[in-house]
């Protein structure tokens, strides 16, 4: 048994141990406990150090509340940093480590840090770092970042996988308290379609922490049968373990936990599930978050809030200490003292800071001293609470405690309602704020809307369940009724007691003092909203819940202000830590960008191919071959080898867009800048296709195959897009012209043939019938052959300048048509060629792509403009005739090769004229593609140039800070190789 489990009691299975491990010692819990519950159960006081000054802290709460119990839960790709032990359900193997410690969590040399505190307050890093600047990030920086901060990422991608769901219902009830599940039971009962979202592995909520009955049942009992009923309801789902994070327009954005308290989780499951839920009407009973008191060394291990205490004795059979007081300023902490007499535990002492109590609530002490009218000043001890300093109208007193039980009220939590821009109202009568301007459809329960005896709650649920399935259409019933324990409220507003020889911490996770607060206030920093981000109060895993009220209080008073007046900072989701894996859920990796394979991909491996992605595929850049020391070598070996004979490469990623009917030439003489409607059957023509603001949006060749089958070539990049515009002009702009079109890429499989000796092989592969010549199929001639079971599409284009073809075969004879061009060719010395070779010889040529094509020029400044019809209209004539895109200064598509023969060229280089600062007011241009051009024999460029054309022999500086390059270059005509178009029509 462990030290501080009760022998008798409790919601855990007694039946079922549990064993895990906590800083890598073995320990025992039981089923249904947390893990903070069995750390409470097996004496475990200190688990964690705190963010800036590395002091002791110990469990604060048992709710997500949490401040203090932060631990990195698993080992390896699977840890967790700042994970609360609060809502760690306890499963066999669990293991857990103590985190921002160091060597350990009894020993961390950087708490002797808390002796320069005094110069350690708010604010503390804009003003201490600040000279010599060169030492910010190579000492300060790197310093702050070892000595704060929380827990560690493993730095590994993250194993688990994520899932999104979506629900629609007549009511959504947040929580699973006594008033949700009043909610869920009235609205259930009429039919209506009902969500209950309970982010705790139970329901209950308070009931299975609380001495009450409804009904004459206690309460863990009526939960089980409101539970069993719900479940036979076939209108009501319920979802445990999930927590609603964000109010969105319409909609509750909310994370369920599916495998986190599993010690292996079942193949296939998704360790959590995003949820967007869209109800008609919406209930939040999330119930109320309990507030401590500021006051000195409230930070002690051992300091928790009362209604925590009493959950760890009633619900989980686990003492937080052996002799415990309680501080309150409420009736509900009376009932903490209550709880531990019950469990045979002696209260060393109940002091509230009221003169008067209700007889009924003193009943609660029993035979414990009561000192009324009484404040803790401090509470003493290291790594453990060992007492505490009473004072009151007897004076000063310490009294020796384990524990201390504080109580200083209850928020509603009400901060999902806030987050459409409702903003909640102050109430002096229960010294919260509460929501009274709520979103549409949106309503609040029990608890959570300032009502907190159990009799309101079940009132209050019942009333709002009904009214959703009314307003839903459904059968009407009679609003449900249930009798509860009679219960008491009252509290007196007390958040800070100061003239405490300790420090007071405010936000106990943050490390804020009342004196830093005070301090905001002295540097002018006034507003609740500069509070927050001057300090960092509330600014956490816990979102304030503990310590955004004390900090308000605390501001009003010290401006002189009230707390209406002081206001509140705008909460926004999500409400709690939600893992980024869950917002992305399976939309990641290849479930994200799934890689596409070309037909020749296999036959590409074999050859031992390195591929590139491109686009949405992987294509094959280079073919490396032995004694090649790096990819330079293999990409010149290519190229020369298509200059010199025959290579083949694979172009099927291009897009291709099949249309057909009478209008397809109409309507692309509509999309593209140059004509297309005069083109005859059995040709094709290079087209340039322009946004609607007049920049280049892609381009490529359109061939006629027939009198009404037309095929359009796009960019790999860009084929979805150019997919969807084409889909919006018909749809949207013309939709009276007769044209159909299917994106076809994926269908045909397409491979350039290029070289003098191309012909050669294509007269090859489809036999001596076939006549390739100039005469009867000249450059830009497309056309239909038989090859073997099928018949493909040939088209006499090229890329890279010489005599080029582009066979294209179905997709599923790709691989059979590659190795049969490669066996075709085998003496002619047909060679594989990548994306490299074939990007070397464009930049060879002059041929713009990418990265001229970069959404920001226009065509003249490519050197296209002479492709702009004056006679017919077209998506983006007008705009493009606008003043500035006509500049002769704008920067223009030139040539450039360096000075010193052997320098190398690196895209992304600006010009400057020689001589001139590096400067932006100088800048001329960049560097677009670079290339070593094995047909010259040194390195080449494209750029855009200001005044290009006009500057043609000019040299200037090709700057480039980042690389350490400043190159003097040339500026040379764009085409590098065969300018007079000679090899191309050979």
């Amino acid at each position: 048994m462990s030290v501080n489990r009760l022998a008798s009691g409790g919601l855990v299975d007694r039946a079922t141990p549990l064993g895990f491990t906590f800083d890598g010692r073995p320990l025992t819990g039981l089923a249904g406990d947390t893990l903070a519950s069995a750390l409470v159960a097996n004496g475990i006081r200190l688990v964690g150090r705190s963010f800036k000054y590395h002091r002791p802290r110990g469990i604060v709460s048992a709710g997500p509340e949490e401040p203090n119990a932060l631990v990195e839960k698993g080992r390896g790709a699977y840890r967790e940093p700042n994970t609360r032990a609060t809502t760690i359900e306890l499963y066999p193997g669990l293991d857990v480590a103590s985190q921002n410690r160091w060597p350990s969590l009894r020993f961390d040399i950087q708490a002797l840090g808390q002796l320069a505190s005094p110069l350690l307050g708010a604010g503390f890093y804009y003003k201490t770092f600040m000279w010599p600047a060169a030492l910010w990030e190579k000492l300060y920086e790197p310093a702050i970042r070892r000595a704060a901060g929380l827990g560690r990422l493993s730095g590994a991608p993250d194993p688990d996988t994520y899932d999104k769901a979506y629900a629609f219902c007549d009511l959504l009830v947040i929580g699973a308290g006594p008033a949700g599940l009043a909610a869920a039971l009235a609205a259930g009962r009429a039919g209506a379609r009902v969500i209950l979202l309970e982010q705790d592995f139970a329901l209950g909520g308070r009931l299975l922490s609380e001495d009450v009955e409804i009904d004459g049942m206690p309460g863990p009992v009526w939960v089980r049968e409101a539970e069993a009923e719900l479940g036979t309801l076939a209108n009501v789902r319920i979802l445990t373990r999930t927590a609603a994070f964000g109010l969105y327009d319409g909609e509750i954005g909310a994370v369920q936990r599916l495998t986190d308290h599993l010690a292996v989780a079942p193949a296939g499951l998704p360790r959590q599930r995003l949820w967007t839920i869209v109800p008609a009407r919406t209930v939040l009973a999330g119930g109320a978050v309990e507030r401590p008191i500021v006051f000195g060394g409230n930070d002690r291990p051992g300091v928790m809030l009362a209604s925590a205490m009493r959950t760890y004795v009633r619900r989980f059979a686990a003492l937080p200490g052996r002799q415990v007081a309680v501080f309150t300023t409420t009736d509900d902490g009376w009932r903490t003292a209550a709880a531990f007499a019950a469990a045979g535990a002696p209260v060393a002492a109940v002091i509230d800071a009221r003169r008067e109590v209700a007889p009924t609530v003193r009943a609660l002490a029993g035979d414990a001293p009561v000192y009324l009218g009484a404040r803790v000043l401090d509470a003493t001890g290291g790594q453990a609470l060992t007492g505490i300093e009473v004072i009151g109208d007897h004076g000063r007193r310490r009294i020796a405690v384990d524990g201390l039980a504080v109580s200083g009220g209850f928020n509603p939590d009400v901060a999902i309602a806030t987050h459409l821009g409702h903003k909640p109202r102050w109430a002096d009568d229960i010294a919260a704020f509460v929501m009274d301007d709520m979103p549409a459809n949106v309503s609040v329960a029990g608890s959570a809307a300032g009502r907190f005896t159990l009799a309101e709650a079940l009132a209050d649920g019942a009333r709002l369940g009904a009214e959703a399935a009314r307003a839903g259409g459904r059968a009407t019933v009679e609003t449900p009724a249930w009798r509860a324990s009679d219960e008491t409220f009252a509290v007196a507003a007390l958040f800070h007691v100061e003239g405490g020889r300790g420090k007071a911490f405010v936000d106990l996770q943050n490390d804020v003092t009342d004196k830093d607060v005070a301090q905001s206030v002295r540097e002018g920093f006034v507003s609740v909203e500069h509070l927050k981000r001057y300090t960092t109060l509330g600014m956490a895993t816990d979102q304030g819940r503990t310590s955004g009220v004390n900090g308000l209080a605390i501001l009003a008073s010290l401006t002189g202000r009230s707390i209406p007046e002081t206001g509140s900072t705008r909460a926004r989701p999500p409400h709690g830590p939600v893992a980024i894996g869950a917002f992305a859920g399976l939309h990641t990796g290849t479930h994200f960008k799934p890689t596409r394979l070309t037909a020749s991909h296999g036959w590409a491996t074999e050859q031992g191919a390195v591929f590139v992605e491109a686009g949405q595929w992987l294509r094959a850049q280079w073919f490396p071959r032995p004694g090649e020391t790096d990819w330079l070598a293999s990409v010149t070996r290519e190229v020369q080898a298509v200059r010199s004979g025959v290579g083949i490469c694979d172009v099927s990623t291009l897009g291709k867009i099949a249309l057909a009917g009478p209008d397809v030439g109409a309507f692309l003489d509509r999309v593209y800048c140059n004509t297309f409607s005069t083109l005859p059957v059995g040709k094709a023509r290079y087209g340039l296709m322009l946004r609607e603001d007049g920049f280049v949006m892609d381009d490529g060749t359109t061939a006629r195959l027939g009198e009404d089958e037309w095929v359009l070539s796009t960019t790999t990049v860009n084929a979805g897009k150019v997919m969807q515009h084409l889909a919006f002009c018909h749809q949207v702009l013309w939709p009276e012209l007769d044209v159909q079109m299917v994106s076809v890429t994926e269908q045909w499989a397409q491979f350039a043939v290029a070289g003098p000796r191309s012909r050669e092989l294509l007269e090859r592969l489809f036999g001596a019938g076939t006549d390739l010549s100039n005469a009867a199929f000249p450059y830009l001639a497309c056309g239909t052959f038989a090859l073997g079971p099928t018949r493909a599409r040939l088209f006499r284009l090229s890329f890279s300048g010489e005599l080029a073809y582009e066979i294209a075969v179905p997709a599923g004879y790709g691989d059979a048509l590659v190795r049969a061009l490669m066996e075709a060719g085998g003496d002619l010395g047909v060679t594989p060629y990548g994306t490299e070779a074939l990007a070397v010889m464009r930049v060879e040529k002059g041929h713009v792509a990418g990265a001229e094509l970069n959404g920001q020029t226009v065509a003249r400044d490519l050197g296209l403009g002479r492709m702009m019809s004056k006679k017919k209209d077209y998506v983006g004539r007008l705009m493009a005739e606008r003043e500035a895109l006509n500049d002769p200064a704008r920067p223009t598509l030139v040539g450039l090769k360096p000075t010193v023969a052997g320098v190398r060229l690196r895209a992304g280089a600006h010009f400057l004229p020689l001589g001139a600062a590096a400067t932006a007011e100088n800048d001329q241009g960049y560097m677009t593609s670079t290339a070593f051009s094995p047909s010259l024999g040194h390195w080449i460029g494209l750029g855009l140039l200001a005044n290009g054309p006009q500057r043609m022999g000019e040299q200037i500086r090709a700057y480039d800070p980042v690389r350490g390059g400043d190159v003097v270059v040339e500026v040379v005509n764009p085409v590098f190789v065969d300018p007079e178009g000679a090899r191309l029509h050979g």
